[in-house]
């Protein structure tokens, strides 16, 4: 399955080309700098043993602390570290890899996995990242290198968000709930690194992730977009921001569960239906009843008893039945294994528990690795986060804007299938809704081999990879 991981990034450099065609308790021992008052720092000054902490003014309540560490790509510069959030009451974990081409000039990108809850570390030690989790142990360090890393050709950051997911913590219990509030430390973020070490001033950027990321970078991107036409009006540098890629993500809630019933009940995903003819039945005949709930009660005109309710009896109808072939939810071509329907989730813990993987990240939280918090989301849903907001209309801003998009979806997936981003993505309003409608279906070909279909205009692109599942690569 790498032969998905290469095509994905020529994939998003190929679209990426379109368009230019404090409460730290040894807070004593970190090197401070001020973005504001510091002369130009080299990322490459960072060392490898105490943090170097990095403030700028016009975040008072937020701060960087960053060391240069030695895990997993041993072919490039890796950094770990903290983003210090609420006077340092909130703690979110990061990890920076180089561009193994050309980390002087190559773009930027931040790499964020969903949930809502869920590590990036997951994205980094199974997908896209620079190593792979060693599952035959083999290793003598517990990761494998990955020749088809995203790093090959970028340079780029996968972040723990928000506060409680991997190794992402609070001091005081602080949470983070909405995605509208955790975009604000997003951007906090992304401007003191940017403007801390002005090498990468003007770099092009982009934002990529999946699942929940589908909610997620939409309203990110668009905090990043706003608060640029700030910073241009105060004569400030603005972001770079040039693209968003979502991965088998969830944006539009209005075509999740006709596409569920597409691939577990049509042949939309496998050439014969793989649910029983009884539970098909039954969905097809709540289908109407909750599409109907769905639009009156949470994206017409939100109220939040009535969604919950809606909510509850469209997963009652339309999704136990997937639960209980015991199929994996994230690629339906493979039995539910291990936590999260995959193996590799406890490998991966394990290995990121050792006391020595810790001591290596530069790790604090006083608690253990998770790859996906139970608390982190059952706090988003508490606001039903995921229905409150039209997640669709950020993505039309943006376009509209001149910032390009690019939704892929592997078509064994379930969870976020390819039918339902397909839907929502062909019935999005946006300036140039007309021309993608008249755009052609292309194959995807990779040595030799389709992998996918794709869809483009200049600043949208939507793609599906043949036999790849919720995380593509696995």
């Amino acid at each position: 399955m790498k032969l998905y991981s290469s095509f994905l990034v020529s994939l998003a450099y190929a679209t990426a080309s379109l368009a230019s065609a404090f409460s730290v308790a040894d807070q004593a021992r970190f090197t401070s700098l001020n973005a504001s008052e510091a002369s130009p720092l080299q990322l490459s000054s960072i060392g490898s043993g105490e943090f170097t902490t990095l403030s700028h003014p016009r975040f008072p309540t937020h701060r960087i602390r960053v060391k240069k560490s030695h895990f997993c790509d041993p072919t490039v510069n890796v950094y770990t570290g903290y983003l210090d959030v609420d006077a340092g009451a909130k703690h979110m974990f990061f990890y920076f890899f180089e561009s193994r081409r050309d980390p002087a000039k190559d773009d930027v990108m931040m790499w964020i996995n969903g949930g809502p809850g869920c590590s990036s570390s997951m994205g980094l030690l199974m997908e896209l990242g620079p190593c792979n989790i060693d599952m035959k142990n083999v290793s003598s360090n517990g990761t494998l290198w990955n020749p088809y890393s995203w790093n090959s050709e970028a340079n780029i950051f996968f972040l723990d968000q928000p506060v409680g997911v991997g190794f992402s913590y609070a001091d005081y219990g602080e949470t983070v709930e909405t995605t509208e509030d955790a975009a604000k430390n997003v951007h906090a973020f992304i401007s003191i690194f940017f403007e801390t070490f002005t090498q990468f001033s003007g770099r092009t950027f982009h934002l990529s992730g999946e699942s929940y990321g589908g909610r997620y970078l939409p309203v990110f991107a668009s905090e990043i977009y706003d608060q640029n036409q700030v910073a241009l009006r105060e004569g400030r540098p603005a972001i770079n921001l040039e693209s968003v890629l979502i991965g088998n993500g969830i944006t539009d809630i209005s075509t999740l569960y006709p596409g569920r019933y597409e691939v577990e009940c049509g042949t939309a995903s496998l050439p014969v239906p793989f649910q029983s003819i009884s539970t098909c039945v039954r969905m097809k005949i709540a289908l109407p009843r909750c599409q109907k709930a769905i639009r009156d009660s949470c994206i017409d005109m939100f109220d939040s008893i009535n969604c919950r309710a809606a909510v509850n009896f469209c997963e009652s109808e339309l999704s136990t039945g997937m639960m209980a072939t015991g199929r994996n939810a994230y690629d339906i071509s493979k039995p539910c294994e291990g936590n999260l329907c995959y193996r590799e989730t406890d490998v991966i813990k394990a290995y990121l528990d050792l006391p020595a993987t810790r001591d290596l990240l530069g790790v604090e939280t006083p608690y253990n690795f998770s790859s996906c918090s139970q608390t982190v989301g059952q706090n988003f849903d508490a606001h039903l986060d995921k229905y409150n907001s039209h997640t669709q209309d950020y993505v039309s801003n943006l376009l509209d804007r001149g910032i390009r998009v690019l939704i892929y979806a592997g078509t064994y997936d379930w969870r976020c299938n390819h039918v339902a981003n397909r839907l929502w993505v062909e019935k999005l309003e946006w300036s140039g809704q007309s021309a993608f409608a008249a755009a052609e279906w292309q194959n995807w070909v990779l040595d030799g081999k389709k992998v996918g279909e794709v869809k483009q205009t200049p600043l949208l692109t939507f793609a599906t990879i043949r036999e790849a599942g919720h995380m593509i690569t696995r």
